[in-house]
């Protein structure tokens, strides 16, 4: 997760991973290529200026500096950031994508639920153990998943379910179906926990999503931000990613979703002055994190252009 020019944009704010080519993408190499080469080029350029001036068998050594100097500096320029960072100007906001652990960041947190809002029955786990959601109850709840239902019920009670199923088709968990885009907000500040449906759970217990309801999802998400936020820093995961089965979008393409849809409502009204998408280190290989500053710049400059 600096300001911005007289333009309104803000230069990428990298932080460098310690082995940063372990992921190596085709973009990384390109990248380590084509700089390589200027490099080289650069001081070929200078070599022919300082050339009759190196004294006589230095050349060797100088040569070899210069290779080693080349493909550090490639090397350098093709590691993936970790974290970019983009000011907004109209509106006044930040948009931050960063690397790290979403609970432990200082803002208002998002977290996906499932159209019934399940968290756990008395038949075991219908949420998977590695999810933002199995976190949220271990981490802000201390595993009370009764306190975490309470708060749920409290919360939806003025949203009203569209659909009940049966307990015969569907043994495990709860009945209520609520629409795509609800929004259950958690907790107190100054961190609340803005719970988001923007998948359908099967009475197979496998739950789904397609980009529109992702895009219905997130939608409600930013008019319960507006509404509860106050403008407060808010940090997300990148939702979608997991179990949502939403796997025909690589996550480069559902990180620029995200990011477009919040950048299209907040030009509407302001949703908050900073939003942070946090992402886990492991996915970080699935997303270009230069072309994705480059994203962020573009959306920045469309209105004054």
């Amino acid at each position: 997760m600096s300001s911005g020019d007289s333009a309104g944009l803000a230069p990428m704010d990298p932080i460098r991973p310690r082995n940063p080519l372990r992921r190596g993408t085709r973009r990384a190499r390109q990248v380590f290529l084509r700089d390589t080469m200027v490099a080289f080029g650069g001081l070929s350029a200078v070599s022919q200026v300082v050339g009759p001036f190196v004294p006589h068998g230095a050349p060797g050594a100088v040569v070899g500096l210069s290779v080693g100097a080349c493909l550090g500096w490639g090397l350098l320029r093709s590691r993936p950031a970790a974290r970019v960072r983009q000011v907004f100007r109209r509106p006044d906001m930040t948009v931050v994508v960063e690397t790290g652990d979403l609970f432990d960041q200082p803002a208002h947190l998002v977290v996906g639920f499932c159209d019934t809002f399940d968290t756990l029955s008395a038949g075991g786990r219908l949420i998977n153990g590695d999810s933002v959601q199995a976190q949220l109850l271990d981490r802000r709840y201390g595993g009370d998943v009764d306190r975490l239902d309470a708060e749920l019920d409290a919360a939806l009670a003025a949203a009203g379910p569209v659909a009940r199923e049966e307990r015969a088709d569907k043994p495990l968990g709860k009945l209520d179906r609520y629409p795509v885009g609800t929004v259950a907000v958690l907790g107190t500040r100054p961190r609340l926990v803005f719970g988001v449906a923007y998948s359908r759970i099967g009475n197979d217990y496998v739950a789904a999503s397609g980009v529109e309801d992702l895009w219905r999802g997130l939608a409600g998400l930013w008019d319960a931000l507006r509404t509860h936020a106050q403008l407060e820093r808010v940090a997300m995961p990148l939702t979608g990613s997991g179990l949502a089965r939403l796997g025909h979008l690589d996550r480069d393409s559902l990180l620029r979703l995200i990011l477009m849809s919040f950048v299209a409502r907040s030009r509407e009204a302001p949703i908050c002055r900073e939003l942070c998408v946090v992402v886990r280190p492991e996915e970080l290989a699935g997303i270009d994190m230069r072309e994705l500053a480059a994203f962020l710049a573009a959306l920045a400059a469309g209105p004054e252009r």
